[in-house]
């Protein structure tokens, strides 16, 4: 139930996660015995780059604890989207945040919002997506491959987060959302490989009011079809955006610096011939940034449109 409000301690059978650095995090769960591949039930060690730690020792610290690891330390702290994101078993390729807040922000959602996504995958963006709408939203997201339908299932029910989150295991490009949602969604997100297909059955769920609507697609073929669907299917204020992050690196920089003061006094009458005024040389150091010798490669194009509300249409 870690994720479902925020918590002091761990209890029995939450989901922790092992902060070792920036760059290294674990999710693990907070139980004291684990089965084997023998099917016996041993103790639960986990082990990392910092030695192994007894999970065991866990249940009932405080999040936020340094605790010691065999070879170092590190923290537990309590999951959240963003650290899930980073940590969660892939299923398939996720969306990650720079994606996430422009699809969030763009959907308009709120607690209380109801949303469709189709392509729940390794529910990395479902858990944001629960996170805006919580407490008084719902989420149906939608998966074709059944077994990820049920892993993710699982993973909303160990997280405590059950009772905001619907999953179905349907085709949604033949057989469309169910005629349960028509009319009562707020936003649709389609990550598919051909979503045109499913723009049909999404006008289908939108309220009467209207929505808006986001299509995450990995190449710009994909977003032009989408594109077109939208329009021939009476959405307005289509556009598409690609998302690409830059971290630039602020460091200290050594320069060399001319002094050219002697310039602007004119030489004294009495100075030998061969005496020269030469410019000093000084060493100053400046704060400044660098941008990364390698930037982040693509990663997909968001296409965004609004449903009218009917009478506009």
């Amino acid at each position: 139930m870690s994720f479902l409000r925020p918590k002091t301690k761990i209890d029995k059978g939450d989901t922790v996660i092992i902060f070792l650095g920036v760059n290294s995090m674990h999710s693990i769960q907070a139980t004291p015995t684990v089965v084997n591949r023998k099917g016996e039930e041993v103790e639960h060690i986990f082990q990392t780059s910092f030695g192994a730690l007894k999970v065991r020792s866990i249940i009932g610290v405080e999040y936020g604890t340094q605790i010691k690891l065999s070879k170092g330390w590190a923290y537990i702290l309590q999951p959240n989207p963003q650290l899930w994101t980073q940590t969660l078993p892939h299923r398939t390729q996720i969306i990650y945040t720079p994606d996430i807040s422009m699809i969030i922000h763009q959907l308009d959602l709120r607690p209380g919002s109801v949303i469709v996504e189709s392509g729940t995958g390794s529910g990395s963006l479902s858990h944001f997506l629960l996170h805006a709408i919580k407490p008084s939203g719902h989420l149906h997201t939608f998966d074709f491959h059944e077994a990820r339908a049920k892993q993710a299932q699982d993973e909303f029910q160990n997280h405590g987060l059950s009772d905001f989150v619907c999953v179905y295991n349907r085709d949604v490009c033949e057989s469309g959302f169910g005629t349960q949602l028509e009319g009562k969604v707020d936003a649709v997100f389609l990550d598919l490989p051909a979503p045109q297909l499913a723009v049909p059955h999404a006008v289908k769920v939108f309220k009467n009011q209207g929505g808006r609507f986001c299509s995450f697609s990995p190449c710009i073929e994909q977003s032009q079809r989408c594109c077109e669907a939208l329009k021939n299917h009476g959405f307005t204020e289509i556009q598409s955006l690609e998302i690409l992050q830059q971290e630039n690196q602020v460091k200290t920089k050594s320069l060399s610096s001319i002094n050219l003061d002697f310039v602007k006094h004119k030489k004294p009458l009495n100075s030998s011939p061969d005496e020269k005024h030469l410019p000093s040389k000084d060493v100053i150091k400046v704060l400044t940034t660098f941008q990364p010798m390698t930037h982040t490669g693509h990663t997909g194009f968001l296409t965004f449109a609004t449903l009218p509300p009917i009478f506009a249409r």
